[in-house]
């Protein structure tokens, strides 16, 4: 099996690079203490953000032998321990990389531990009935783990809330899918998870000094995935697990029935690799196949987890993925967004500039190699879908187009991100592009009007400091040390400052001083001594566009096909903007209700 591993530029989103925050204090005598009746936690005090820490708790049962592909159960009764120290990072589960990706993108899988449902929890000293988030780590459900630390955003928020961090069942051990596992088990065991942390944070919170009652969920690229099917969940039916819901390029790819042929065929190709098929045939494996993977050897299932992610399929996509299951996911998400069927007061809904990259094929030069792209990525689409979507991208402009200099769009004037982006020019752009809006920014765009035409509060922005790929949001959110090219402190300040007004008070709005950085020379929208981003309503849907402007540009290679340049110095200041989303990058609005018409066919 090949170890995980992630190249540098991917670090905001290679969370086994983020390590426990400095300062603190080693957990002993003096650490906070928490009885959770079946628990008792000892954590450590944050010296450095005045923070205290518990990471490794327990959420549920380890998820292992009968347990397999179950519904979670509650934590098991240690109290017989006595004190568990809560200092140190919990072991990640098992990993599985996206499949035949470039080895420059690094999404390889690696070993883990099935006994990994635990979470981590920040809370300021002394509180009590703070809000909380609730935030779920992405990457494709198949990566990755509660490796971000949020102390620097709670900083940035004033200590105005509690912050939980949770994992989850990763790839095949989480999401696999087939009748039988429908008959045995559980579908979505991973999304089961999250629900069963969520009913967690309901009963225990209060005693880390959060409110139940003021719950934030939240999370990034399939962490927003994630908290999108918890607000569609059951229907839309509101269970009180959480009142506010923030999405950070919400991850939507295809989502299948566990009878269709994908599903169907990844959960055959893993009983063979798990050397559970014997001599029956795939299609009468059954449940003497599924019986056989509940009771094998965890090292035969994770190989076969990542056999599976590396072998099969186009390269960029996750194999292992939610599918519907008749209860958290009953049907398409496209359109029960349309029908309003959503839980959650008010939605905070943000997406990246060039959400394409890296999980895209980046060596698109040509007619042929644009036609394979989308064949391999829509290849239930019609003829008629296809033509529409060679006007709406403008592909024969595209491939004119040919390889230019790389700058930023404005995304209200000049060129588009239909031909051009920080990163990409022409046919490649237009298949990056075509990439980030269908699986990205429609989604959450979506999203934001379904909540806005239920009358709940609404706001949208995008996150366009260069590079601005999917996930570079991440290493100004959580304040990564690696990664955080370009990123200025006033910027970082501001973002975090948003995130936690969102999550603290309900509104993202912040002062003047801090949007602009108490710079007179930013280009920062104000009314009064605020920053003026209004709610986005049908009539008037306005989102806040993010980005930097000054000090000096550099460039940053980083594969020999991808390079973008950053700015830096003590030049550089906030440049944000209220803008219209209708007119936005050229029409992002229409090509979104295209993806939206044709959702029956992809299927999502």
């Amino acid at each position: 099996m090949r170890p995980f591993s992630s190249p540098a530029w991917l670090s905001a989103a290679s969370l086994l690079m983020v390590g426990r925050s400095g300062s603190a204090a080693a957990a002993g005598l003096d650490g906070p203490l928490v009885d959770l009746g079946y628990s008792h936690y000892r954590g450590a005090y944050n010296v450095q953000h005045g923070l205290n820490t518990w990471r490794g708790i327990r959420y549920a049962a380890p998820p292992i032998g009968p347990l397999r592909w179950q519904m979670p159960q509650p934590p098991l009764d240690q109290r017989a321990l006595g004190v568990i120290d809560a200092t140190e990072l919990p072991p990640l589960c098992p990993q599985a990389g996206a499949y035949g990706t470039p080895v420059e993108y690094g999404f390889n899988g690696g070993l883990g531990d099935e006994d990994c449902l635990y979470l981590n929890v920040y809370a300021p000293a002394g509180a009590t009935d703070l809000p909380v988030l609730v935030w779920i780590h992405g990457g494709g459900y198949s990566l990755f783990g509660a490796r971000y630390d949020p102390s620097a955003w709670i900083d940035a928020g004033g200590h105005g809330f509690v912050a939980v961090e949770i994992q989850y069942r990763l790839g095949a051990f989480g999401f696999l899918a087939s009748p039988e596992v429908q008959a045995k088990g559980q579908l979505n065991a991973g999304l089961l998870d999250q629900r069963q942390a969520l009913s967690w944070v309901q009963k225990y919170i209060a005693q880390f000094g959060g409110d139940p009652a003021r719950v934030t969920i939240a999370g990034e690229s399939s962490g927003a995935g994630s908290t999108l099917h918890h607000a569609l969940a059951y229907d839309g039916r509101d269970d009180g697990l959480f009142s506010s819901v923030f999405v950070s390029s919400p991850y939507l790819p295809p989502v299948h029935a566990p009878d269709d042929p994908l599903p169907r065929h990844y959960y055959q190709k893993f009983v063979e690799f798990a050397g559970c098929g014997g001599n029956t045939t795939a299609h009468h494996c059954g449940q003497r196949a599924f019986e056989c993977l509940v009771a094998a050897d965890t090292r035969a299932l994770q190989e076969a987890n990542e056999a599976v992610s590396a072998t099969q399929g186009y390269f960029g996509t996750f194999a292992w993925l939610p599918v519907v299951d008749g209860h958290i996911i009953q049907g398409s998400p496209a359109d029960q967004l349309s029908r309003g069927r959503v839980a959650g007061e008010r939605v905070l809904v943000g997406t990246n500039a060039n959400e394409g990259v890296p999980l895209t094929n980046p060596r698109v030069s040509d007619r042929h190699e644009y036609e394979a792209f989308i064949h391999s990525q829509f290849s239930s689409l019609n003829a008629v879908d296809r033509t529409r979507i060679d006007t709406l991208y403008r592909i024969d402009e595209a491939l004119e187009y040919g390889s230019r200099a790389v700058f930023d769009t404005l995304g209200s004037s000049g060129p588009s991100a239909l031909l051009q982006s920080g990163i990409a020019t022409g046919i490649q752009q237009a298949v990056f592009n075509i990439a980030a809006e269908s699986t990205f920014a429609c989604p959450a765009q979506w999203l934001t009007e379904a909540f806005s035409d239920l009358g709940r509060p609404t706001w949208r922005y995008q996150y366009s400091l260069t590079p601005s790929y999917h996930g570079a949001d991440l290493s100004a959110m959580f304040d990564l040390g690696s990664g955080s090219a370009g990123i200025s402190a006033d910027f970082r300040t501001a973002f975090q400052s948003m995130l936690s007004a969102f999550i603290s008070s309900g509104s993202p709005v912040i002062s003047a001083k801090v949007a602009t950085g108490g710079k007179d020379n930013s280009s920062v929208p104000l009314l009064g001594d605020q920053l003026f981003w209004p709610e986005y309503t049908r009539d008037e849907p306005l989102q806040l566009n993010m980005n930097t402007t000054g000090g000096i540009e550099t460039t940053t290679v980083v594969t020999n096909t991808l390079s973008f340049i950053v700015r830096s110095g003590s030049g550089v200041v906030n440049a944000f903007n209220v803008a219209d989303v209708r007119s936005w990058e050229a029409g992002r609005a229409e090509r979104c209700r295209f993806w939206k018409a044709a959702a029956q066919r992809i299927p999502y």
